[in-house]
């Protein structure tokens, strides 16, 4: 059986899961009819049945289908119901599990009779520009591990590392999208602040980060030369620069010490 013959079931139609389901299908990756969905009570899976996803009201009946592979889309504080209520039909199968904070022992503990992979993946799976990570358990295969790889590699980048390094992917890569989109937003408050009008300059900070990524997937530059590239000696880049820089630095390493420490409240049940 080729891979992108494999059914894939999705438990949780939320952000993420929705994202996933839409972006495998839309990279061509996956046939809509491999990909199955279980919403509560179908909340969120109308747009996916517009695209020839089999969606479901709840996950009994989509696990009864006998996806090959499962990936358990809930919120963290949800996943050890959902295990516990269908522990029995994810039995011998492949586990995926995207809930930030809960470590694989504590998946494998809940479903003795599953193989189980984590992966932290990003919204920007859903435009297939997506950043995962992956770490496989005791009870997964090198080939579980490299399936789970290829599914998310064909929504954006994925790796594979360890569990403690994919805590901290989660902590910085999870979290970009927000911290971007943060940027972009203090950005034209602080344009508009100086008189800029708002929507001209949100509308122009966004083609600017469009092209800043482009550019450096393009050159495959190192940012800090990108950086180098406009900032001019004595110049207004410069200077802003000489501003932005120690409270960027200082925020961002904050920034991820809290992801991570919630991380770990996550995985403590709090």
């Amino acid at each position: 059986m080729a891979r992108n013959d494999l059914r894939i079931g999705i438990v949780g139609a939320g952000s993420m899961g929705s994202a996933i389901a839409s972006g495998l299908v839309e990279a061509g990756a996956w046939d809509p009819s491999c990909i199955l969905v279980a919403g509560h009570r179908g909340h969120g899976c109308a747009p996916l049945a517009e695209k020839g996803i089999r969606a479901f009201d709840d996950a009994a009946p989509m696990l009864a289908e006998g996806p090959d592979v499962v990936v358990l889309a809930v919120k963290p504080q949800v996943l050890p119901a959902v295990m516990a209520e269908h522990e029995a039909a994810l039995a011998g199968r492949l586990v995926v599990s995207i809930a930030a904070g809960v470590p694989i022992a504590a998946i494998e503990s809940a479903l003795p009779g599953s193989r189980v992979v984590r992966v932290m993946p990003n919204l920007c799976v859903q435009v297939l520009s997506g950043a995962s990570a992956v770490a496989g358990g005791a009870t997964a295969s090198e080939a579980d591990v490299e399936l789970a790889r290829d599914i998310f590699a064909a929504l954006g980048s994925a790796a594979v590392m360890r569990e403690d390094q994919l805590e901290v992917e989660g902590a910085v890569v999870g979290t970009a999208p927000a911290f971007f989109a943060l940027f972009v937003d203090t950005l034209t408050r602080a344009g508009v602040k100086a008189g800029m009008p708002s929507a001209a300059c949100r509308e122009l900070l966004e083609a600017t980060m469009r092209g800043c990524a482009e550019q450096l997937l393009a050159s495959g530059e190192h940012p800090r030369a990108y950086a180098e590239k406009v900032t001019s000696p004595g110049g207004t880049t410069a200077a802003a620069l000489y501003e932005l820089e120690p409270m960027l630095f200082e925020g961002s390493f904050a920034a991820v010490d809290a992801a991570l420490a919630r991380a770990a409240e996550l995985a403590a049940g709090k």
